[in-house]
């Protein structure tokens, strides 16, 4: 099992020394958010919260994570950085492909994508992305992303995208891992299918379950049940020594865990110490009992 430290929507200047602190208290990973704006006006819903409701968001500082993480990379050895989630479709695939392969370099191979579709129609407006067919065009995305994370040339002609053959230099020496986010069907079917892991955005134990299950089954279909696959849980089974135990033995590689409630609307009122007082006792009752 490892373990990751999730911080979000905070003062930009404590990111660095949180990361500090969760690798010497022996945290493997930190997730990093993305979002790109707040639109003035908006009748979008948000999926992974009580009431739907965006306001959360207002006022709350986003770094973007392709120029943070390399950041938190420079003053940490150890610790590993996941997106949770890039909102791919948003996006052109070239221009991602490079990104990814950067980071993956400068970060020495401590990087994971994790990958979605975004629920908001307003991302897709003011990038002039295309919201129709978005998961399809996700899916031609990330076949681009992996064949130019070869190294080798590649020409694309899909129903999204055409290019001639074009290769980035560098890449890192491992493929960066692409993670994909998301509870839908169609989500968890593309997990199964394109991914080399899977994001879990919350819930109880039952749901997790039957969506670890969906996954599998597609994996199984086509053909990918033997290749190595991270599933990265958000569950209160992970604050236990024996939560872990029973996620462990569902299958969940790595355990996404915070100490604040994000969604509460304003600004966050926890200082530094505060938050490295609450990951000292994380990781004395229960990383260290864990393991």
């Amino acid at each position: 099992m490892r373990f990751s430290y999730a911080e979000s929507m905070i003062e930009p200047a404590l990111y660095a020394p949180l990361a500090k602190e969760a690798e010497a208290l022996g945290f493997d990973t930190m997730v990093v958010p993305d979002s790109i704006m707040y639109p003035e006006e908006s009748d979008s819903t948000y999926p992974y919260n009580a009431d739907g409701t965006r306001e959360f968001l207002e006022g709350k500082p986003f770094i973007e994570p392709f120029t943070l993480i390399p950041s938190l990379a420079a003053v940490t050895e150890r610790l590993r950085f996941t997106t949770f989630v890039v909102k791919l479709p948003v996006r052109h695939p070239v221009v991602v492909a490079k990104q990814v392969t950067s980071v993956g370099v400068i970060t020495g191979g401590r990087f994971g994508f994790g990958v979605g579709t975004s629920p908001w129609y307003e991302d897709y407006l003011v990038t002039d992305s295309s919201w129709d067919r978005r998961g399809a065009r996700m899916d031609e995305m990330i076949e681009i992303i992996n064949a130019l994370s070869t190294g080798e040339y590649y020409a694309h002609e899909g129903e999204f995208y055409e290019f001639p053959a074009i290769k980035m230099c560098p890449v890192p020496e491992n493929r960066v891992p692409i993670l994909i986010g998301g509870h839908s069907k169609l989500a968890l079917e593309r997990a199964g299918h394109l991914g080399d892991g899977w994001m879990h955005g919350g819930g109880d134990a039952e749901e997790l379950a039957r969506m670890m299950t969906s996954i599998d089954d597609a994996r199984a279909r086509h053909g990918r049940a033997d290749l190595p696959f991270e599933v990265h849980a958000i569950s209160l089974d992970a604050y236990s020594p024996e939560g872990l135990e029973r996620l462990a033995t569902a299958g969940v590689t790595d355990v996404i865990v915070g100490f604040r409630d994000a969604y509460r609307p304003g600004p966050d009122t926890q200082s530094l110490d505060e938050k490295v007082s609450m990951m000292q006792w994380y990781a004395d009752e229960i990383i260290s009992k864990f393991r």
